[in-house]
């Protein structure tokens, strides 16, 4: 039983969290994608990340990593071979794609292919201008107790 959400409300008492709302939204609707092939998601340290796919069978060349706005875009395509000489075929070869949702200032950092994984690091990057900085409190000069200061104005005739 799928359950729908209706973000309405949010969306009239809120501003600048649309993309979070499209997370959300996106991740509800029931999607074709495949779970192939498998993949992990590790979180390496406070701001590192690794995404490694198990890619037995393909090759460097037969991979492409695309990262646009947000969004890594993993796909595999194996060059077609002929299926002569096979008695069973088990080792999948099929064309694959898995789409990851970045946050904002996370960054790929690099790509590696070893032993039939392929490992993606991430780190997450926060500009200067939106870290945590401590304010210093200034203390302000006491008061004098001087005379009020007397607004000199014309008399009317």
């Amino acid at each position: 039983m799928a359950t729908s959400y209706d973000y309405a409300p949010l969306f009239r008492s809120s501003v600048g969290f649309d993309r979070v709302f499209n997370l959300l939204e996106n991740a509800q609707r029931a999607r074709s994608v495949s779970d192939w092939p498998p993949y992990d998601i590790v979180k390496a340290g406070d701001d590192n990340y690794r995404i490694s796919i198990a890619v037995a069978g393909f090759g460097q060349d037969e991979l492409d990593i695309t990262f646009q706005s947000n969004l890594l875009t993993v796909t595999g395509k194996k060059q077609e071979t002929s299926a002569d000489g096979y008695l069973h075929r088990g080792i999948a070869s099929r064309p694959f794609e898995h789409r990851f949702e970045l946050a904002d200032h996370v960054r790929v950092n690099g790509a590696d292919l070893h032993n039939g994984l392929l490992s993606i690091d991430l780190v997450r990057e926060i500009p200067e201008a939106l870290k945590p900085r401590k304010i210093a409190i200034q203390s302000a000069p006491a008061l004098t107790s001087a005379a009020p200061a007397q607004i000199e104005a014309q008399k009317a005739a």
